[in-house]
């Protein structure tokens, strides 16, 4: 969610509307303040480790969610008048950098990106990890609504669509946490795990859902010394950014500003 609202707010920026940037930034804050007191940072949370977590959640971190949950709904629906159904919005980004879903597949594209062409593909359902496979979400997809599949506007109504489900998935998380289970306030993950990961031989990739799309790194490991001899990262936001070339062919330049928007890149993630 924190994500999708600098996505969703700095696009409205690019084309043109400031208020909904300050009503995206306003209402992220809120959710970095939970990560803040979860993990102790703002933004790189080294909080989620090999074992388990870095430590549990403080007390009363559901409660407070609950509180941002009821929060965060009315305010979407104030997202969707003042951005997504915004008859300049829809004219700025309906039918412009249409991506079709064979050319999303033949470049690699996925997250966001690639549902808004149509495929409902995500990693959370495909490869079942964690805890997803004892949720219920749906998985959003592009339909055209307002041009064609998979231009910019549907970009940006599915990721609104995504903040919805992720609100469901921590409604369904709260339950879990405040009624299925005993909490321990003193399990510690580094008495389980040794200092050093030595994997046996051979190649490893893993991957995960990321905000905008599959993040994965690959490790190539000898068995004898806990430093990959070869690592490499799959940036979805490098790899996103491949297809533009083909999505501004025949466009205005003026709309090339709403098609690099509706990427979602990280500059930093497109350098590694």
């Amino acid at each position: 969610m924190a994500s999708h609202f600098v996505a969703i707010g700095t696009y409205a920026m690019d084309i043109g509307a400031f208020t909904p940037f300050f009503w995206m930034v306003r209402d992220r804050e809120h959710i970095l303040r939970l990560l803040e007191w979860a993990s102790g940072a703002r933004m790189l949370y080294n909080y989620i480790w090999i074992g388990g977590l870095f430590y549990d959640l403080p007390v009363g971190f559901e409660e407070r969610c609950t509180e941002l949950v009821n929060y965060l709904k009315p305010k979407l629906v104030e997202l969707d008048d003042i951005v997504i159904n915004n008859k300049i919005f829809i004219e700025r980004t309906a039918n412009v950098g249409v991506l079709s879903r064979d050319m999303a597949i033949n470049y690699g594209v996925t997250g966001p990106m690639l549902r808004a062409s149509g495929l409902r593909l995500d990693l959370r359902k495909v490869d079942g990890y964690s805890v997803y496979p004892e949720l219920d979400f749906d998985i959003p997809i592009g339909e055209g609504k307002m041009g064609a599949i998979g231009d910019c506007w549907d970009r940006n109504h599915v990721r609104i669509l995504e903040i919805h489900e992720s609100l469901k998935i921590i409604d369904q998380c709260i339950v879990q946490l405040t009624t299925d289970h005993k909490r321990t306030r003193d399990f510690d993950p580094q008495e389980i795990v040794p200092k050093k990961i030595r994997p046996k031989a051979g190649d490893f990739y893993i991957r995960a859902e990321n905000p905008k799309g599959e993040l994965g790194f690959f490790f190539r490991a000898d068995g004898k010394s806990d430093i990959p001899f070869r690592c490499k990262a799959r940036a979805c936001s490098f790899v996103n950014l491949s297809v533009l070339n083909e999505l501004t062919k025949g466009n205005l330049i003026a709309d090339l500003v709403a098609i690099l928007g509706s990427i979602d890149i990280v500059l930093g993630e497109v350098d590694r």
